[in-house]
């Protein structure tokens, strides 16, 4: 979407639901593994088969979560010009989220898009300890595996949980993303209170004169 072109966004309610799992077998024409297998390494393999197929690029490590989240920006975000609601999140991907109490391996989760870019993010608090602990170590094998964007395991919060958590929903916003909307600004640049300042030291070297 080139910066002179204009969209008309259409807001009326009820938005529209894409369930992730389901949408990715329809658009690939595929049956997924289980999503409470997403975490094998044959679930992988199946995952990193299916992006090359598609010629959807996913730079190491290849793991199931980058490997669906690269799926997911490549043929489900696209499709969210009007208000979209993704849902149901495979567990691989949301350490902190609430297992789905009806559907193996998904959570409670979901992520509102507005002209393909996230506007929120929402899910049902995962409160039970042990399962709590469970998904960090499996987000601590993708973090040794080169996942920057995996979780270390926090025994801190763990303990935490331990003493107890009432059910709980948790909630996101881009406040920048929904300004630029509103304000009709297509680079976040221009909604930013404090845009990105570079350190005084850094500073300070691009001022010295080159002496080459």
């Amino acid at each position: 979407m080139g910066a002179e072109e204009s969209v008309i966004i259409d807001f009326t309610p009820p938005f529209r639901r894409i369930k992730m799992i389901p949408e990715l077998e329809r658009i690939t024409g595929v049956k997924f593994p289980p999503a409470d297998t997403f975490h094998t390494e044959e679930a992988r393999q199946f995952l990193d088969e299916l992006c090359a197929k598609h010629e959807v690029e996913c730079s190491a490590p290849r793991t199931a979560s980058r490997l669906i989240d690269k799926m997911v920006g490549e043929m489900i975000e696209v499709q969210c010009m009007n208000p979209t609601f993704i849902i149901e999140h495979p567990q691989i991907m949301c350490p902190l989220a609430k297992y789905h109490r009806s559907e193996k391996g998904l959570t409670e989760r979901l992520e509102l898009f507005v002209a393909t870019k996230e506007i929120c993010n929402a899910y049902t608090e995962l409160n039970d300890p042990f399962v709590q602990r469970e998904q960090f170590e499996k987000q601590a094998v993708d973090k040794a595996a080169g996942d920057d964007e995996a979780q270390c395991i926090d025994e801190n919060y763990c303990v935490s949980l331990e003493y107890g958590l009432p059910p709980t929903g948790g909630f996101g916003m881009g406040i920048d993303r929904l300004v630029m909307f509103l304000t009709n600004t297509y680079n976040i640049k221009e909604v930013l209170l404090f845009p990105a300042m570079k350190p005084e030291e850094a500073k300070a070297e691009d001022a010295k004169p080159d002496e080459s």
